[in-house]
């Protein structure tokens, strides 16, 4: 930990993000959230916990109900993660468009580095 800490800063260079896939469209990114969405357990469980408790309690409607609290939840989500994506594509292109922020984060990555090593060599057995 302390010899990554020293080659981070060691290395003058811009950091630099590289990716090895080749960039997605749009219907490609969507496609995958909604598989990963879809197959995530927890999404299930949480209809099966949560939403039963805001029906009406008669039998014939549940199903309607239940799908219609899930389009309003699958809606207010969509919103959410269209204001995320907004965010973080903003925070990417500030903070690789600002020598002094990769800076601050060359420097926070190597003390974070440095204080595991540290924390690591003198933890006792």
């Amino acid at each position: 930990m302390l010899w990554m800490a020293w080659q981070i800063l060691r290395d003058a260079g811009p950091m630099s993000l590289t990716t090895e896939a080749p960039p997605r469209g749009h219907t490609g990114v969507a496609v995958r959230g909604a598989l990963i969405n879809i197959l995530n357990p927890k999404l299930s469980l949480f209809f099966l916990a949560f939403l039963p408790q805001f029906l009406s309690g008669q039998a014939a409607q549940a199903t309607f109900e239940m799908t219609f609290l899930g389009l309003i939840f699958m809606a207010m989500t969509f919103v959410v993660f269209v204001i995320y994506g907004i965010f973080a594509a903003s925070a990417r292109r500030h903070v690789l468009g600002n020598p002094r922020t990769l800076q601050v984060l060359r420097y926070g990555f190597a003390a974070t580095f440095a204080g595991l090593g540290l924390k690591l060599a003198l933890q006792r057995i």
